[in-house]
Order: C-alpha cells, then structure tokens, then sequence
C-alpha cells in the first residue's frame, strides 16, 4: 500500500486541530480523518459515524499498527509543515 497524496486542513479549536484526506496507490480516497490534540501530543482519528447509543464507530481503519502508524506519521508530518489552512 502506497499513501500517494495527503492533503490536511488546519482548524482554530483546541481538540480538533484539524483534517486530513489520504490517496491510496492513486485508486482510493479515504476523507475526514480528525486531526486531534490528546494529552499527549497529536493523534488522528479515522471517519465514524455515531450510533444511537451515543457510541462511535469507525468507517475505515487501519488492520495493524504499522499501517496506521504511516498513515499518523505521514498526516502529522504534513499538519507540522503547513503554516496556514490548505483548500
């Protein structure tokens, strides 16, 4: 699997600093990753939706750590090397 484009927005709230969409081998496009600041540093959220028990449930995720350890890495890198909101 090769992550061909990501593309981040940044956002002015405390949380969610922001929003990430991945290409996958130029084929597939996965929107809506939350870019989140935890207590410990930043972190991304995959697209969920919310069930009406109030729970969370991811659309897309990752099967194994490494893969989604690229695709935080790669998003989080991005996010630090823009300095202003990308369209």
């Amino acid at each position: 699997m090769n992550i061909t484009d990501v593309k981040v927005v940044k956002r002015d709230s405390k949380q969610i600093r922001g929003f990430a969409s991945i290409v996958i081998d130029d084929s597939l496009i996965v929107k809506n990753i939350k870019i989140i600041e935890g207590r410990d540093g930043l972190f991304i959220a995959m697209p969920s939706y919310k069930l009406s028990s109030g729970e969370f449930k991811d659309i897309v995720h990752p099967l194994n750590i490494e893969t989604r350890n690229k695709i935080q890495n790669m998003i989080l890198e991005k996010y630090n090397n823009i300095d202003h909101k990308e369209e």
